[in-house]
């Protein structure tokens, strides 16, 4: 930030006689209205006032931890889990012949063509042997950190529901996503940065967009923040925009005088108002952030050879019109540097997509075209930024108690769509998860010889096991995680989920 700044004009004033002096006297935005959050901490709230606890501070678990947070990769569009992870010998067997599912098979599209076997060719890697696509050979470094759910099963082969039952636990809007979730239950471990970031693709948003990571109804402070690494502003208005410049300090100042005004009056009329917390939280962390945001962002000083695991370019051309591998690897591998910059400073949860929902042509895993040209890229750079990043928290220690998720809202079918192309399938797909408290090396639970559905179809994997499995690695017991709303105690697994004691360490 700049030394003529207001807030660094705010900051070089004399000291006032007392904390909650500079807090009022210091404005609405950055410090006036963050008093009830002081008087909170200090415990001088009336009892049982909700604003007692507007705050992110780090709160225990239920049980001792294995994690300590988590970044997950969404895949948007449904990524194939039979030409990345999920190797099937009968589908090369019987490459080209028609389909026979054996039973009425709901297509979301006309995609019950003959049997497709796999694009690209699969290879065995590490101790474990895991077979994986030519595709995703990056991963191959570190095959015996990662642990695979191939049964996954959801409940729809639209991608919005499917979308956010993997997002929130539930099929309709108006839920609080994973992170939020996770960020009301464990808090934040640093006050000057969210507990919950949202990276999206640089090209728009997945299916339902920032619903996807809104707080919903737990409090406002607990909703993602979206930030774009490698964009001139990666945080949206954190600081004034060029056409700002008629701002001064005392104008500002002035301004913040008004509101912390107005905020004291508020708070007056509405003691314990949880909206009023969220947005005195929302100041806090905007001024925060201020001064640790750039800092967590900035990956130029991060070494050549970190940066060439990453396969992040120095000076980046424009993003690509068309897909192209290169530059997927350096959008998705920024995306996954800032994650362990992040996660290092104490965010707790980050969410990192890939894949739009803007339509044609093809930026995301709806690959009902062509698998080839759509995964291919998406593919190379996932597989790069996962694996580097993989090997970058574990060099330093933090892959041990950090959780990485891979996932998508729904795979793909075992037969043709229009000759290259795959269909839906809600029926069977993909998880895989690595670090803190994981397994490496194992695989819970198989899919059919076709890819299909789950082997056995009693017992398939749900969303709620995953969300309960990540809970728990975090110390959270995924039943007592609930938030009374209309009524109801919510809760991230709604009335389902079950640890999965086979990807437990």
């Amino acid at each position: 930030m700049k030394n003529d700044s207001p807030f660094h004009q705010l900051l070089s004033q004399p000291a006032p006689a007392s904390r909650r002096e500079f807090l009022w006297r210091s404005g609405g935005g950055l410090g006036g209205i963050a008093l009830a959050s002081l008087l909170g901490g200090e415990g001088l709230l009336a009892p049982g006032s909700r604003a007692a606890d507007i705050g992110l501070r780090s709160r225990p678990p239920h049980h001792a931890p294995k994690a300590k947070r988590v970044i997950q990769l969404f895949m948007g569009g449904a990524a194939s889990h039979l030409d990345l992870f999920d190797f099937k010998s009968e589908l090369v067997k019987r490459d080209g012949q028609k389909s026979d599912f054996g039973e009425y098979v709901e297509a979301f599209q006309d995609g019950l063509g003959p049997w497709m076997k796999p694009v690209w060719e699969f290879k065995p890697y590490g101790q474990c042997g895991k077979l994986l696509s030519d595709v995703v050979s990056d991963l191959g470094n570190v095959a015996d950190d990662l642990a695979f759910v191939h049964n996954m099963v959801g409940k729809t082969g639209v991608h919005s529901q499917a979308t956010y039952l993997q997002s929130t636990g539930f099929q309709l809007p108006g839920f609080p996503g994973m992170g939020s979730w996770i960020s009301y239950g464990l808090g934040s471990m640093n006050e000057n940065l969210p507990a919950f970031v949202v990276l999206p693709d640089h090209r728009g948003f997945a299916s339902n967009g920032p619903k996807n990571w809104d707080s919903a109804f737990l409090p406002g402070q607990h909703a993602g923040t979206m930030i774009y690494p490698g964009q001139e502003n990666p945080i949206s208005d954190l600081f004034p925009g060029k056409g700002g410049d008629f701002v001064s300090a005392k104008s500002e100042g002035a301004a913040h005088e008004v509101l912390a005004r107005l905020n004291r009056e508020h708070a007056a009329m509405r003691e314990g108002d949880d909206r009023l917390a969220a947005r005195i939280r929302s100041y806090e962390l905007a001024a925060g952030m201020q001064l640790s945001a750039p800092e967590a962002m900035d990956i130029s000083k991060e070494p050549d050879s970190l940066l060439d695991l990453y396969g992040i370019q120095r000076n980046p051309s424009q993003w690509p019109k068309e897909i192209n591998a290169e530059e997927e690897r350096d959008y998705f591998g920024r995306k996954c540097l800032v994650a362990r910059r992040l996660i290092e400073r104490g965010v707790r949860f980050v969410q990192i997509w890939s894949g739009n929902d803007n339509g044609f042509p093809r930026r995301n895993w709806d690959s009902h075209e062509d698998i080839r040209r759509d995964h291919g890229p998406l593919s190379q750079g996932f597989s790069r930024g996962a694996a580097a990043l993989i090997q970058d928290l574990k060099q330093r220690g933090l892959l041990e108690d950090t959780v990485i998720l891979w996932t998508t809202e729904f795979g793909r079918m075992p037969s043709t769509q229009g000759g290259k192309g795959r269909d839906h399938n809600p029926y069977c797909f993909t998880n895989w998860l690595a670090g803190g408290g994981i397994k490496g090396g194992a695989v819970c639970g198989e899919s059919d010889p076709w890819g299909y559905k789950p082997l056995d179809r009693n017992s398939p994997t749900t969303v709620y096991d995953i969300h309960a499995t990540l809970l728990h690695l975090l110390g959270i017991n995924h039943t007592q995680l609930t938030f009374r709303h209309n009524g109801v105690d919510r809760r991230l697994t709604d009335v389902h989920g079950e640890v999965i004691q086979g990807l437990l360490a």
